[in-house]
């Protein structure tokens, strides 16, 4: 029988696959706040997490739940951000991650999820909670858009 990792060892593998998510998704400064929150509830929910479990899409689960919170208690406050937060730099071509910040949340999460965290399609849905056809359209329709803009 496999035993879960202890969580450090969750955390010093999965965490830059947590921070460049968060990057892309809310920007840099908003980044740490949901960094925090992602592995404060990693850490309550652990003990319950099944050992066949793969972590590094649970971890990125959590982190998009986060992230979206974030979203929408940003929206709900009125707050802009300020120009250029969100110009994720996960890796790579820093105008290809600010294109990819433009896109609409879903498709955002999408694109991230799959190239900043190495996400398979159904692992994807998971995270942002809808089926595996409709991450796959999302994931598509973020690469037709990114491929229009640049």
């Amino acid at each position: 029988m496999t035993t879960v990792p202890p969580f450090q060892r969750a955390l010093e593998a999965h965490g830059d696959a947590v921070w460049r998510y968060l990057r892309g998704m809310v920007g840099a400064c908003a980044a740490e706040d949901c960094f925090q929150e992602t592995f404060i509830a990693a850490l309550r929910a652990y003990p319950r997490l099944r050992p066949e479990s793969n972590l590094r899409a649970w971890l990125l689960t959590i982190a998009h739940r986060k992230a979206i919170d974030h979203l929408r208690r940003q929206r709900r406050e009125k707050l802009e951000p300020l120009d250029g937060e969100l110009a994720a730099e996960p890796a790579g071509d820093g105008a290809i991650w600010s294109a990819v910040a433009t896109l609409p949340p879903r498709q955002r999460a999408s694109v991230l999820l799959r190239y900043g965290g190495d996400l398979r399609h159904r692992e994807i849905a998971a995270a942002i909670g809808c089926s595996e056809e409709a991450a796959r359209r999302s994931l598509h329709e973020g690469l037709k858009r990114l491929r229009e803009m640049l």
